[in-house]
């Protein structure tokens, strides 16, 4: 029988390391897993600037290695290593990471969520050099220059919509001959001088050496291709939580968002609690995230305290 930690964390973004910094000085000496590359979607950030405290901005990697330093400085104990299975039907709760079993009085899960990529040449090697998922992050970056937001849903609008306060151009790339988005975010965008949009069309490329140069793209009525010069490549073609092996385990809205009770940050099975983007789909901040790793880090506390004297 393996050793039963009161809480194990999964996940090592703001979040996770929230929590971790939490119920570290709380005395819980809590186990984190911070899978095979650690801090979430900030390490693929470059500058964050509206971390608050950070006056001159400072790095996503660096943020969030400050904040692992943080965590186990009071305790905590980080694994980097993938969780690959879970038990949550009874407790112990169980946790495997291969074929390693680890137990657990209490989980936090803070497994963040994914943007979708479209997988297209030049978009991973220029993402946080040009190619953004975050235009409230990242639109000051875009003072005076021209980008391109792809997508026609209610986020690519918004994301288009921030954009027209810095940027002199934004062009919407957009795969049919309608936005998704609601009718009076639609009717906003159409209206706005700022903003151009490129019906029925796809983007094959994003081109450039150290940062986005220009993007390829292609007319998908008519076959037509042409290049753009833009300054920045916004993607806005939604979040992929990362749930996947809380399936059967936990209650999962329609997108695979976990759900958690109104007043609390407790999932549907007593004893695990989340935060963070695996739970958060409407603000998707840094700082709202370690909020939320804060939050279910003490609700974790005072469970452990009612139930586990």
């Amino acid at each position: 029988m393996s050793e039963v930690y009161k809480l194990i964390i999964i996940g090592s973004g703001p979040a996770g390391f929230t929590a971790g910094i939490y119920s570290g000085r709380a005395e819980l000496k809590p186990l984190l897993f911070a899978g095979e590359k650690q801090g979430g979607q900030l390490i693929n950030t470059a500058m964050v600037e509206n971390w608050p405290g950070a006056e001159k901005g400072i790095m996503g990697p660096e943020l969030m290695m400050q904040m692992r330093k943080q965590a186990e400085k009071f305790g905590a104990e980080v694994i980097d290593k993938k969780v690959s299975k879970v038990d949550f039907s009874k407790r112990p709760f169980k946790i495997w990471v291969g074929g390693e079993e680890f137990q657990a009085e209490a989980v936090i899960i803070a497994t963040g969520a994914e943007n979708r990529m479209l997988g297209v040449p030049g978009e991973k090697k220029l993402l946080g050099k040009g190619v953004a998922v975050c235009a409230v992050c990242d639109a000051p970056f875009y003072k005076n220059k021209k980008v391109l937001v792809i997508g026609g849903g209610d986020s690519a609008v918004e994301d288009a919509l921030v954009l027209t306060k810095y940027a002199d151009k934004v062009i919407m790339l957009v795969r049919k001959d309608v936005l998704r988005a609601s009718k009076i975010m639609a009717e906003k965008v159409k209206n706005n001088p700022k903003i151009e949009i490129l019906w029925n069309s796809e983007l094959k490329e994003i081109v450039g050496e150290n940062r986005v140069e220009k993007v390829r793209m292609v007319n998908n009525k008519t076959n037509e291709e042409k290049e753009l010069a833009v300054d920045g490549v916004f993607l806005a073609i939604g979040h992929k939580p990362s749930t996947e092996i809380f399936k059967g385990q936990l209650e999962l809205d329609e997108k695979g968002y976990v759900k958690t009770s109104e007043n609390t940050t407790m999932t549907s099975v007593e004893g695990i609690f989340a935060g963070g983007d695996v739970v958060d789909f409407k603000y998707k901040q840094a700082v709202t995230a370690a909020g939320m790793g804060c939050m279910a880090a003490l609700d974790a506390e005072k469970w452990l305290e009612k139930n586990y004297v």
